[in-house]
């Protein structure tokens, strides 16, 4: 118990002083909230990947899906490197970089205002942003709470109001610099803190190596031990939610804002891909041999403890240690996107957008650090309200915005053919496949959302989106030529 005391108050403090640290170059928004956007390859690689993999994935996903489906879950892991991360840095990074510098878009809903010159476009992804963000982060508290709470016997409630405490004080101080920094830090920690997992869940004598824990899968339900899972249809939904819902997400999207250059793109396309396949390969791996090392038997029947039990009963203090740092700064990293990226659609579309447009820059620093502290304590009363899942509450987030605006803003960025009614169609189309999904399922189980398949009605809400959008484009009123040369010229490229 020791040894994680000390691990943990180290890394809190490391946290903490690189937010204080980074304070010093905070001068304006663009350097609070964009990093100047001289970010390089290393630092917006890690950024992208460590807002990617929280306790979320760690915890409820990999535990939830490794007892579901077995072996198959890795391709979860699989597909979030490919589909969600090597997939949009090749398509959406260049494009978004050099697209926003022109248009002078800081947040999601500045791009959309200004590529589709719809100042309703910008209030409505505003709102939305901000409000569906807090269930995401809720859950990643919650995720959290469980492990500690595991590791710690520390009250859920308690832990959860540390960890918010923590990370709203070193992001209220240094903003995106005092995130991407820490990101960088707690990158190399999670995929040490990965690859030791791995290792020592499988040479434990309950799995006992890769060959005899494939053929205990096997014995428990022949189905956890074959390639596609006892249910690939379900597989293939969470795959799809969990790897392409990062392209319709401003907290991912927005790393693509602040990196500097054409060759830090290329670099970081690599780099946060092969981030991507340790820790996600490594997470849904883990969580695959749930069942085999609990002897199929779920704790407390609670899906979101699976992981943390495995955890507990597998690992000496040092490792424990270390993981539950790892959990910690996966968490963290991600919690700080969410809450920046949140806190920029207040102050910055909103109060500068509309209220005050001449609000001085010092103010609107302080004002996106106050929409800092409103959003993390609004996460904190979600994450200690009791019924939803870790992986509810994520799929709905992640369902809602990606559904409404994965659509727009892909095809806003490479197709001038898109128009404004076509992008107004993805909002309402992602937006309805969700509402009515879950309007239909919840009283089917008691208006119990931990029993709802959500991930499955937000890969719905996306793939709706993607086919609607260009429909309606194409039997809409296009776009002037003098705005979509506006949008398109290529001639004035970032540098």
């Amino acid at each position: 118990m020791t040894v994680k005391i000390i691990l943990l108050v180290l890394f809190i403090l490391v946290t903490i002083g690189v937010g204080i640290y980074s304070r010093k170059r905070i001068h304006g928004v663009n350097d609070f909230f964009l990093g100047s956007r001289r970010m390089g390859a290393w630092i917006t690689a890690f950024a992208y990947g460590t807002s990617y993999f929280s306790a979320v994935v760690f915890v409820g996903y990999a535990g939830k899906f490794g007892w579901s489906y077995g072996l198959s879950a890795t391709w979860i892991g699989i597909g979030n490197a490919i589909i969600g991360c090597l997939l949009p840095w090749i398509i959406m990074a260049k494009k978004t970089r050099v697209m926003t510098h022109k248009l002078n878009a800081s947040t999601m809903p500045e791009f959309f205002a200004a590529r589709y010159d719809s100042v309703s476009m910008k209030v409505v992804s505003a709102v939305v942003i901000f409000v569906f963000l807090v269930p995401y982060t809720a859950s990643i508290y919650k995720g959290l709470g469980y492990m500690f709470e595991s590791a710690f016997g520390l009250p859920m409630n308690t832990i959860i109001l540390i960890m918010t405490a923590v990370t709203g004080l070193y992001l209220i101080l240094g903003g995106y610099v005092a995130t991407a920094l820490n990101d960088l830090i707690q990158g190399v920690i999670m995929i040490g803190g990965s690859i030791m997992m791995v290792v020592y869940i499988l040479t434990h004598p309950n799995v006992g190596g890769l060959t005899q824990s494939i053929t205990k899968l096997s014995s428990i339900d022949s189905g956890l031990a074959k390639a596609f899972g006892p249910a690939p249809l379900s597989l293939a939904a969470v795959v799809l939610l969990t790897s392409l819902g990062t392209w319709g997400l401003p907290q991912m999207l927005h790393k693509f804002y602040t990196v500097k250059d054409e060759k830090a793109i290329k670099r970081g396309t690599v780099i946060s891909t092969l981030f991507s396949l340790i820790i996600g390969g490594s997470a849904y791996f883990t969580g695959a041999f749930g069942r085999v090392m609990l002897d199929n038997q779920m704790p407390g029947n609670n899906v979101d403890m699976i992981v943390p039990v495995m955890l507990e009963n597998a690992l000496p203090d040092v490792l424990l240690g270390i993981i539950i740092v790892l959990m910690l700064s996966a968490s963290m990293s991600t919690l700080s996107s969410l809450v920046l990226v949140s806190s920029s659609v207040i102050s910055i579309d909103l109060v500068k957008g509309f209220i005050k447009p001449n609000i001085e820059e010092k103010k609107n620093v302080l004002l996106m650090r106050f929409f800092c502290f409103i959003f993390v304590v609004l996460s904190y009363f979600m994450a200690i309200w009791q019924n939803p899942t870790v992986v509810a509450l994520m799929a709905l987030s992640w369902g809602v915005i990606s559904g409404m605006f994965i659509a727009p803003y892909l095809y806003g960025l490479l197709w001038k053919g898109t128009t404004r009614i076509g992008a107004w169609s993805g909002f309402f189309t992602g937006f309805a496949a969700m509402a009515i999904g879950l309007a239909i399922e919840l009283p089917k189980v008691g208006f119990d959302m931990s029993k709802v398949f959500v991930p499955g009605l937000g890969a719905i809400a996306m793939l709706a989106s993607l086919v609607v959008v260009p429909v309606v484009s194409l039997v809409t009123k296009k776009y002037s030529k003098a705005h979509i040369s506006k949008v398109f010229d290529t001639e004035r490229t970032a540098a």
